[in-house]
């Protein structure tokens, strides 16, 4: 992953594995939006190497906001606009996995990003973690 971030005008990959549970890793990076040249933030959750949440974002203008949406939309359907406070989501679910485009207004900048949510590497960690003794 590290390679194609570099490849795309990005950062390296920055991962620490978890003290708690050493099958757990937390990633970041930058890369460009191949389509804008918008830098866009990455963060992954990943276990076993596997990512079970990897969400892209950071600021954005309307402009962005709005190809990432119609780009969901078209791929997945539309789904409506739920808002809770200064949030507002689009979120799809298929197959045990979830992805959500969520935006907010911060001081004047919106805040955009698109999290995939890996149901089932989540729910198999979860079912592991179940069956060892308590530390």
């Amino acid at each position: 992953m590290t390679r194609r971030l570099k490849a795309s005008g990005g950062s390296a990959l920055s991962c620490k594995v978890s003290r708690r549970d050493r099958s757990v890793s937390e990633c970041r990076g930058r890369l460009t939006d191949s389509v804008t040249g918008h830098r866009v933030n990455l963060w992954l959750a990943a276990i076993d190497s596997a990512s079970g949440v990897l969400t892209l974002g950071g600021p954005a203008d309307g402009e962005v906001l709005g190809r990432w949406r119609d780009t969901l939309v078209a791929l997945y359907g539309l789904v409506p606009v739920r808002v809770q406070g200064a949030q507002s989501m689009m979120q799809w679910v298929r197959q045990g996995r979830m992805l959500r485009l969520t935006w907010r207004i911060e001081r004047g900048t919106t805040i955009v990003s698109v999290s995939l949510v890996d149901g089932h590497v989540l729910d198999a960690w979860g079912a592991r973690r179940q069956t060892l003794p308590p530390s």
